[in-house]
């Protein structure tokens, strides 16, 4: 049996591949290594994910998460996985080595993550060659669901949404400027506060004052990450990620201004990662 997880700050997806082909799967907490060391990891296996596998059966793991970049982050990881999974060989690698799998297979590319945060990779068909740094959602991050938040809390506070927006949003919302400080320069996770303004964007995507923002913040996305990469246009260009899909035209439509034809985008890199495990 081949076990996959698809590891964020919030969830981990599981996928466990039979012998003959058959799927199951599972959910456990997210192992971001930078939240959650080895005991708690081990304890989460075992009182989550227990009941959904047999353990001794299975014989590879293959774990893509966000926070394993380092050695030692990775083996905080491979650790709890090595104790839970003791007849398998584990493989920890970084969730931008998913995408670029999934997306990619074993295709020369460059793989784009678009959803609370951005970042993106070329990739040679077995590893990655070259990352933009990811800066973050206070440097960086064009083109995210945080991005797109900022931007869209910037127009309101500036006086710069049209009056039936400024409306709708003080409606829907009706946060006080104190109250989107605090959560932003005083609470946990002000990535994915800023973020969650996405559902706002997506119910108003009829007004082109949101269309514009949109598109701004993928040309933006696509001039700070995907040019830098080297023969960019003669590689294929794809993107996965809750956003990449929500606004799949809007990406589509600013890539083709910088010459660049997307020709996958994945809402999240499961189903290209079984494909790509089976094969």
């Amino acid at each position: 049996m081949i076990a996959i997880a698809d590891s964020g700050a919030t969830k981990t997806d599981w996928v466990f591949i039979g012998r003959n082909g058959e799927i199951s799967k599972a959910q456990t907490i997210g192992f971001n290594p930078y939240f959650i060391k080895t005991d708690g990891i081990k304890e989460e296996l075992d009182k989550n994910l227990f009941p959904f596998v047999n353990n001794q059966l299975v014989k590879e793991v293959y774990f893509y998460g966000a926070g394993c970049s380092t050695p030692t982050n990775c083996d905080i990881v491979g650790n709890a996985l090595e104790d839970f999974f003791f007849n398998a060989d584990i493989s920890v690698e970084h969730d931008l080595l998913g995408a670029a799998r999934a997306l990619l297979g074993r295709e020369k590319g460059i793989a784009c993550i678009l959803g609370t945060g951005s970042n993106s990779c070329s990739y040679n068909g077995i590893f990655i060659t070259q990352n933009v740094s990811s800066l973050g959602y206070v440097l960086a991050d064009e083109g995210s669901g945080a991005y797109l938040g900022k931007q869209l809390i910037r127009d309101f506070y500036l006086d710069e949404l049209p009056a039936d927006l400024k409306e709708a949003f003080d409606k829907k919302y009706n946060y006080s400027l104190e109250n989107i400080l605090n959560a932003v320069y005083n609470r946990p996770s002000p990535n994915r506060f800023l973020a969650s303004f996405s559902y706002f964007l997506a119910a108003n995507l009829h007004h082109e004052h949101i269309r514009n923002l949109i598109r701004t913040a993928f040309r933006a996305f696509f001039v700070h990450q995907v040019t830098k990469y080297k023969g960019y246009k003669d590689l294929p260009v794809r993107a996965l990620g809750s956003v990449a899909w929500i606004y799949r035209d809007f990406l589509s439509e600013a890539a083709l201004e910088f010459g660049i034809s997307i020709d996958r985008i994945l809402p999240n890199p499961m189903d290209g990662l079984i494909e790509f495990h089976k094969s």
